[in-house]
């Protein structure tokens, strides 16, 4: 048996060198690559905080106009967190949910982010990771789905949220549509206070076309786009 172990191990060490070889797993950065899909684990977020929810209450205007600077992963990270973070060992998560059910599925479109590549991301709660599901630069044509407003073309970032009914309605029949469009609305105002706690600013947008920007995104076909929140530094 030992001499059958050391027969297999030769070849399996060479097969293993060769993927580290061809790109197939990179530690570095936080990143792996799982069958040619890049995943990035995300920085912790700040569970803590110090700036009053009052003061974000506040503070928080629609701004449609941003400065030409960079979004920290940091910020992004902490961002995706309040939309949908995880803050329970149960599994529950920053926004309400109707049964505990989390139809919403958050995306990431960067422009200048840093530590980022442009592209659109797929953002996973459960490991508080981002996949990367499509290299480019989208804004452009995101913008051109709703309405060519520039605040999604000049923001470093844009946070869509989109829904799948089904997840709600297995249990809450149709009455679990309304359930989840409340529920976008709570990840949504959490990005926003977010924003505002983190010294940037936003602004929810609702007038888009569904079906193009859901194509951008290459979302599944039973999940249909609720919200786009450009997020950045007002000018």
């Amino acid at each position: 048996m030992q001499l059958l172990i050391k027969f297999l191990a030769a070849p399996f060490a060479a097969a293993f060198l060769l993927l580290l070889m061809n790109g197939y797993f990179n530690t570095s950065m936080g990143e792996r690559i799982i069958g040619g899909i890049k995943g990035i684990k995300l920085p912790e977020p700040d569970r803590a905080g110090s700036v009053p929810l009052e003061t974000t209450l506040q503070k928080r205007r629609s701004v449609r106009y941003f400065q030409n600077i960079p979004l920290s992963l940091e910020s992004a990270a902490q961002l995706l967190w309040a939309a949908q973070g995880i803050t329970d060992r149960r599994g529950l998560r920053t926004a309400p949910s109707a049964g505990a059910l989390y139809p919403l599925e958050i995306y990431l479109i960067t422009g200048n982010v840093d530590g980022l590549e442009k592209g659109i991301y797929h953002y996973k709660p459960a490991d508080h990771s981002l996949t990367l599901t499509s290299e480019g630069d989208y804004l452009l044509v995101v913008s051109r789905a709703a309405l060519r407003q520039d605040a999604i073309q000049h923001a470093p970032a844009v946070f869509v949220i989109a829904g799948k009914q089904e997840r709600t309605t297995v249990k809450y029949g149709e009455r679990g549509v309304r359930y989840m469009y409340m529920e976008s609305g709570h990840a949504a105002q959490n990005i926003c206070l977010q924003a505002v706690a983190l010294g940037l600013d936003s602004v929810t947008i609702g007038a888009f076309a569904d079906r193009k920007v859901a194509e951008i995104l290459k979302i599944e076909k039973d999940t249909e786009p609720l919200y786009i929140i450009p997020v950045g530094k007002a000018k």
